[in-house]
């Protein structure tokens, strides 16, 4: 209940790229005690939201599925969020799925299903149409998951990590490795690059190694420039955090990168994670770190 006597709604929308993960996504959030709804109009959400307010519902955590056929739904969409934005009962949040073209047209291919808005039957061609149309959605969405490397297991353990808190009010820090040969990820809200830092790979004993491995940490930690480094980040970061949680952010992913995403990135991505898990809920990945070079 807000200050009014109003039952307060956690509205997720869920939306996205056709073939980036809305189904896998969508069970996850009913395995979490959402209350789910699969495609809903938008032009029925406004309806839909009022009448579980005056219904005085005790369902507190929504999550509803929204695809777009065409340019009128965007359009509904658009004003229903312009009105939801001016209630003081819903909290929304808008999960957006993504992948790489690539990705994506070789999940249709796999499923041999035909893309909603490819009008000759190639799936390229509606997922250019789509991306286009889902461009300004996109930029409004607080969180956006790029799923082109992820398994259906690694897309549930994501939400469950984001939203199991049945407050929502939990702050979690993501700490990322990657490496940029593979390019950003594009779900991080802060990245550093320690390729200036020396690197392992050029030390043959340590080069089949990864930075969860002592032998390389010890070796990415012993100069002065990672402590220096460090102290900088450390100091820099528990100025900012306090402010993302005050801001109301869910959770913060801080990507760390390397050339490779096996060795420097890797070691700091674990230093900075355990820093930080004594003041809030801290969660560490590495993006890269099975991706072995061929050299």
């Amino acid at each position: 209940m807000n200050a009014n006597g109003v039952h307060e709604i956690r509205l997720v929308i869920i939306t996205g790229m056709s073939g980036a993960g809305k189904t896998v996504a969508i069970q996850s959030f009913e395995d979490l005690g959402f209350f789910c709804v699969d495609n809903l109009p938008p032009s029925l959400l406004p309806k839909f939201l009022e009448l579980m307010k005056e219904s005085n519902s005790k369902m507190s955590k929504v999550a509803l599925v929204m695809d777009l056929r065409g340019r009128e739904f965007f359009d509904r969409l658009i004003e229903a969020l312009d009105e939801i934005g001016e209630t003081s009962w819903i909290t929304p949040r808008i999960l957006f799925l993504d992948a790489k073209d690539s990705i994506l047209v070789s999940r249709y291919k796999e499923t041999r299903r035909s893309h909603p808005l490819a009008t000759t039957g190639l799936p390229l061609e509606g997922i250019e149409t789509e991306r286009e149309l889902l461009e300004e959605l996109k930029g409004r969405s607080q969180i956006i998951y790029d799923t082109s490397d992820m398994k259906p297991r690694d897309l549930r353990e994501k939400i469950v990590q984001h939203f199991a808190t049945d407050q929502g009010h939990t702050f979690t820090v993501n700490v990322m490795s990657f490496g940029f040969k593979y390019g950003i990820p594009i779900d991080a809200d802060l990245v550093f690059d320690v390729r200036f830092l020396p690197n392992p790979y050029y030390i043959d004993s340590l080069r089949p190694l990864t930075g969860e491995d002592r032998e390389v940490s010890s070796y990415v930690m012993k100069w002065n420039e990672t402590q220096k480094f460090l102290e900088k980040l450390t100091e820099l970061l528990a100025f900012m955090l306090p402010s993302y949680k005050r801001e109301g952010k869910s959770q913060l992913v801080i990507a760390i990168g390397c050339t490779g995403g096996q060795h420097r990135s890797v070691t700091l991505a674990e230093y900075l994670a355990d820093y930080f898990k004594k003041d809030y809920y801290t969660h560490v990945t590495h993006r890269d770190i099975e991706k072995k070079s061929k050299k």
